[in-house]
C-alpha cells in the first residue's frame, strides 16, 4: 500500500509510527514535495492482524535481496532440495552405444544424442550403453520411432 499526495502526485514517505497504548497504531506519512502529512490509524483488531502477519509499518529495515520473492516462496521446502541433485557432468558413451547412434540419420542424430544424454543425466547415469538406450526409449515412449 502506498500513499500519494493529491496536490503533488508524489509518493508520500513514511514519517513515524506510534503505539498509543490502547491497542491502536498510528503511522504518519509525509509528502517530500510540499511537506503535507497524512496519518493512518488502525483499530485494535487491525493492529492485531498486522502484528500477527509480521508486517512492519514504516518500510523495510533490511535492503531488498536478489530473488527474495522466489526465496520466500521456497521457504519450508525440503532441506537440501537443490543440493541433492546430481551434479551435471559429461556422460560417457560406450563403444557399442556410439555404433548404434551412428545408424541414426545424420539430420536427427544430434537431437537423439541429446535426448539420451539428458535422460542419463537426470537419472545420474554416467555411461550410456545400448541397454540404457533401450530403457530410455521405453521410459520416454519412443519405442515406435
Amino acid at each position: 500500500m502506498k500513499f500519494l499526495c493529491i496536490e503533488c502526485d508524489e509518493q508520500m514517505h513514511f514519517g513515524e509510527r506510534q503505539l498509543p497504548g490502547d491497542g491502536t497504531l498510528a503511522a504518519v506519512f509525509r509528502c517530500p514535495e510540499c511537506g503535507r502529512e497524512v496519518a493512518m490509524l488502525t483499530n485494535p483488531m487491525e493492529t492485531q492482524v498486522v502484528s500477527a502477519l509480521g508486517i512492519k509499518i514504516g518500510g523495510r529495515e533490511v535492503p531488498e535481496q536478489p530473488f527474495e520473492l522466489v526465496r520466500g516462496s521456497l521457504e519450508g521446502g525440503r532441506e537440501g532440495a537443490f543440493a541433492d541433485a546430481p551434479a551435471p557432468g559429461p556422460v560417457r558413451w560406450s563403444d557399442a552405444a556410439v555404433e548404434r547412434l551412428a545408424v541414426v540419420p545424420s539430420f536427427v542424430r544430434g537431437m537423439v544424442k541429446r535426448i539420451y544424454a539428458d535422460y542419463a543425466r537426470e537419472r545420474g547415469i554416467r555411461e550410456i550403453t545400448p541397454e540404457i538406450m533401450d530403457r530410455a526409449r521405453t521410459d520416454l515412449g519412443l519405442e515406435g520411432m
